[in-house]
């Protein structure tokens, strides 16, 4: 991508396993996806270190978007063109325009009509689960540490939130915090705070 040090894709079994080879070759394509089926990469090579194709490619957009408004103005304005239809008849042909050049090679798609896997199945994931054992660990390890701090977890909790409270720099007091609270402890004391996100839906 433009003016990009560097771009990574993970692996789409990354969180459970070692990634596989099937899966690499996954990640892989998805950024083939932005080369080949945008078609606005061979613009915006860096030649001038300002995406010259990006800002062809907005100008491109815009004249479009305009033209569109011009058409529907020249019908009468939304309600003349609605009555005559043009809205659907334009989604129509564009469809059929797409599904005319996905057929005939001319709009690549990764996985469809280019670069397809030979085998035509997906990879199976071989999850890899952490031993009972080694989860019990780390329990009796965040038990002990919350036990040695015990003594120091509520002046700390209460230096948070006094920061909190007061617009403070709470990154920095936090750097302090975790010297003698879990996360646990110190989410939930967060939540009393500031209370918990609840998306708008």
């Amino acid at each position: 991508m433009n003016a990009t040090n560097s771009c990574h894709s993970n692996s789409a079994d990354e969180p459970f396993t070692t990634p596989s080879e099937e899966y690499a070759r996954y990640a892989a394509h998805a950024q083939a996806i932005l080369l080949e089926e945008s078609g606005l990469f061979k613009h915006m090579m860096n030649t001038l270190q300002g995406s010259p194709g990006m800002k062809m490619v907005g100008n491109a957009v815009e004249a479009a978007i305009l033209e569109e408004f011009r058409e529907i103005e020249h019908q009468g304005g939304v309600i003349g063109a609605v009555e005559r239809r043009y809205q659907r008849s334009q989604i129509q042909a564009s469809g059929y325009l797409l599904e005319r050049q996905i057929g005939d090679g001319t709009r690549p798609v990764i996985g469809l009509n280019r670069y397809q896997n030979p085998s035509g199945d997906w990879p199976e994931v071989h999850m890899i689960r952490t031993p009972k054992e080694k989860k019990q660990l780390q329990l009796d390890r965040l038990r002990e540490f919350e036990r040695r701090h015990a003594g120091a977890k509520e002046r700390c909790l209460d230096r948070l939130t006094n920061v909190v409270q007061q617009g403070g720099n709470v990154f920095e007091e936090l750097i302090c915090t975790v010297e003698h609270c879990s996360l646990g402890q110190i989410t939930e004391r967060l939540c009393e705070v500031v209370g918990r996100f609840r998306p708008m839906v």
